[in-house]
């Protein structure tokens, strides 16, 4: 549970076996919690409002309301500690992050908000579409907050995902659900495309945080990854909370629920699963960025696009139209575009550091 972080400049030899093969189960546990949300959360949102929902605060609330979900590990995280450590802290992160995180948490409740608004009005395959685009952000905003390098194929996947969202700009008539108007589609598409922006900031922010966190030697554990994303999500269920008691959000659940389309009893399944699978989404993206970093987190929630359009075009019902179908195209060229650049840098330093050992012996 109190895996380490990977650090180049780490010296120190940690158990290889046992720390690789900890390494290895967190990465696999983090991109299956992650597969999962990014395909599930949005096709139960839509779901939610196709189906005769129509609170936007409630959507976006559910997007982050499992956060009491995590109690349960970092308890566990802190019984084990003190089993060893009598005086181990109650806590591991210190105040200054914890403040970090509680701003990130009220910027996540924030993009929360306009992914739900903007999925109330656009079919999920087309705002699957347009949360590509957040790899472009966030590569943009890695290279200022936390450095990394740009290259030309990343430029490149920038730019092949701004024209996949352009071609759907241009065909706003084309896939419009059922009782949306024209303005209403408009609106649905800029609010997912802010939502698409402000994660690919709130992406390398986590990383920074994490760096800072890792400040004067301590050691960044994954068990305070999941602190930091329990504060994370209170704050940002919170932010949502009083979006929800100024909206008169929770008088109006039951009378919703009679109204479901599907019944009574699945309107609240839904809306239990729509919060398990988002927190799946939030708490795999956190793990991403500390077992990897924050680009990978990005590819990944990208390269699931394609799962998530067959999925809205199977369970939902959408239409895949020529536009979608060129869209979709241009999105997964440019993943395939920045994935190749990423391994051909990882190659190429792999190769420098064997022939700098070579050198030094």
């Amino acid at each position: 549970m109190d895996v380490e972080a990977p650090k180049d400049d780490d010296q120190r030899p940690a158990p290889p076996a046992r720390g690789k093969a900890m390494q290895r189960f967190l990465v696999a546990l983090n991109c299956g919690m992650l597969t999962l949300g990014t395909t599930g959360g949005p096709l139960l949102s839509r779901l939610y409002f196709s189906k005769g929902g129509h609170r936007k605060w409630l959507s976006a609330w559910l997007e982050t309301g499992g956060w009491p979900l995590l109690l349960l590990p970092v308890a566990a995280s802190y019984l084990s500690r003190r089993a060893h450590d009598p005086s181990a802290p109650v806590v591991l992160t210190p105040p200054r992050i914890l403040l970090a995180a509680a701003g990130l948490g009220l910027a996540t409740g924030a993009d929360d908000f306009l992914y739900a608004y903007g999925l109330s009005f656009v079919p999920v395959s087309t705002s699957a579409i347009l949360i590509s685009t957040q790899l472009a952000f966030t590569v943009f905003f890695a290279f200022l907050i936390v450095r990394q390098r740009l290259t030309a194929l990343s430029v490149n996947a920038v730019a092949l995902l701004t024209v996949g969202a352009v071609v759907l700009g241009l065909h706003v008539s084309s896939d419009r659900p059922a009782g949306v108007t024209k303005g209403q589609y408009w609106l649905g598409f800029l609010l997912t495309l802010a939502a698409a922006a402000l994660y690919g900031l709130v992406l390398p922010l986590i990383e920074l945080t994490y760096k800072r966190a890792a400040g004067g030697g301590r050691v960044v554990t994954y068990a305070l990854v999941m602190e930091m994303q329990l504060v994370m999500g209170f704050f940002a269920t919170a932010f949502c909370t009083v979006g929800m008691i100024v909206n008169n959000d929770f008088q109006a659940i039951s009378r919703e629920a009679q109204t479901f389309e599907l019944g009574e009893a699945r309107y609240y399944t839904v809306l239990v699963w729509s919060a398990i699978l988002w927190q799946f989404f939030f708490l795999g993206a956190v793990g991403v960025i500390f077992c990897v970093h924050t680009l990978f987190a990005g590819i990944l929630i990208a390269v699931f696009i394609p799962v998530t359009e067959v999925l809205a075009v199977i369970f939902l019902h959408e239409k895949f139209t020529s536009e979608k179908g060129v869209a979709l195209a241009l999105s997964l060229w440019g993943l395939a575009s920045y994935s190749y650049g990423e391994y051909s840098e990882a190659k190429a330093a792999k190769k420098k550091a064997a022939l700098d050992a070579q050198a030094s012996d």
